[in-house]
């Protein structure tokens, strides 16, 4: 039984444990990001140069985001459930 793939996977959720626990967040890259949100990297460039995504750029070229940046654009354009809407203002 080959264990490296589940030591890899080990490796990075001890990684990221760090990473809570030190209230640091690591930037994504456009690979990162996309995988985040599960969408293509092409897809992704399309959303950060119509501006509908935030994201930075250091040194002008390459694309960095933050994972609440990622979420707030996720959650984005919420529709309310009609239990929500039938009840009225109040």
């Amino acid at each position: 039984m080959n264990r490296e793939p589940v030591l890899k996977h080990l490796r990075e959720i001890k990684a990221q444990i760090g990473q809570l626990m030190a209230g640091t967040e690591k930037p994504l890259d456009l690979g990162e990001g996309a995988a985040y949100l599960h969408i293509t990297k092409s897809h992704l460039y399309q959303l950060t140069s119509k501006g509908l995504i935030a994201h930075y750029k250091p040194a002008g070229k390459k694309i960095y985001f933050l994972r609440k940046d990622l979420d707030a654009y996720l959650l984005r354009n919420r529709r309310a459930p009609k239990q929500e809407t039938s009840r009225g203002p109040r």
